[in-house]
């Protein structure tokens, strides 16, 4: 599921609030940040050697550094919930469907936990993003065992299918961060709003399918996703192709969340919504995989 809260709601909400962070005067406001201008001055390069008692913005270099956002805390931030992640995913696997020996194990009922505990955590970190650094590693455990179970699924009757969409989920998380940095794909505001509000319709389409599935065990909305037409093919590969773009927009949040010296907190909020949104890629590259194989 991926999470389309990364905005510049989200930046100036954190920059009001504070979280801690050093005095609002000494830092720019999102719009401000993406066009280059910083209020108070031009802050010193990271790393850069200053006397000592050297200060910015009233308040010592070294604080300064360490209640800003970062692009390498950042990171650090996502490798938690990554490794997180494929820990639980790890459990899920072990306990999911398997055919040996002529029998299918069912799906695991706490799978069907890890979506409701991954959906509650999204929803509740998009009012309380000071809350991700807790519901972040929530949710990684949660949908972790969900993706371990879904994908042993996969596994057992299509052997070899989750290698391919792990090898193909990385390959596009690092074409578009290319595209992103060299600036071939630019995410202006109305590529941002564009791109959420689509992502916020497909994520209620399969809200529904999920609810008709669970009252019915089948539904139209289920059987369309399973569908090996060409017009459910078109739909995966749109489906696809938005997570995709919703790199960027993850990409572009961060950027700027660092430019504008948001606090420290958000880089667990930015890490947060960028991991839903690689697991969200994966899961649709996974059923378009699926889909052309069977055709």
């Amino acid at each position: 599921m991926a999470n389309p809260f990364l905005n510049d709601k989200a930046m100036n909400d954190a920059a009001r609030d504070g979280w801690g962070a050093p005095d609002q005067a000494g830092r720019s406001t999102p719009r401000e940040a993406s066009a280059g201008r910083v209020v108070g001055g031009p802050r010193p390069a990271w790393g850069a050697p200053t006397a000592p008692g050297t200060s910015v913005h009233d308040g010592p270099i070294s604080e300064w550094h360490s209640q800003l956002m970062t692009v390498r805390g950042t990171i650090s931030a996502t490798g938690v919930l990554l490794v997180l992640l494929l820990i639980s995913a790890t459990f899920g696997w072990l306990l999911g469907p398997d055919n040996q020996g002529g029998e299918v194990r069912g799906f695991p009922v706490l799978a069907l936990a890890g979506i409701l505990v991954g959906f509650a955590c999204a929803i509740a970190v998009h009012f309380r993003p000071m809350w991700a650094k807790v519901l972040g590693p929530i949710y990684a455990l949660g949908y972790g065992f969900f993706l371990g179970v879904i994908s042993r699924a996969y596994e057992t009757y299509q052997h070899g299918i989750v290698l391919q969409a792990v090898g193909a989920t990385v390959g596009v998380f690092v074409a578009m961060l290319f595209l992103y940095k060299t600036r071939i794909i630019k995410v202006t505001d109305r590529f941002r709003r564009i791109v959420i509000v689509a992502t916020m319709g497909l994520m209620a389409f399969y809200f529904l399918s999920f609810v008709i599935f669970l009252g019915t065990g089948a539904g139209g909305g289920g059987s369309f996703l399973n569908s090996t037409s060409l017009f459910s093919i078109g739909f995966s590969i749109f489906a696809a192709g938005l997570a995709a773009m919703m790199l960027a927009v993850d990409f572009d949040f961060i950027e700027k969340g660092v430019n504008a010296g948001l606090p420290k907190g958000m880089e667990w909020y930015a890490a947060f919504g960028l991991v839903t949104t690689i697991v969200w890629l994966y899961l649709e590259l996974l059923r378009l995989l699926s889909k052309l194989q069977r055709r």
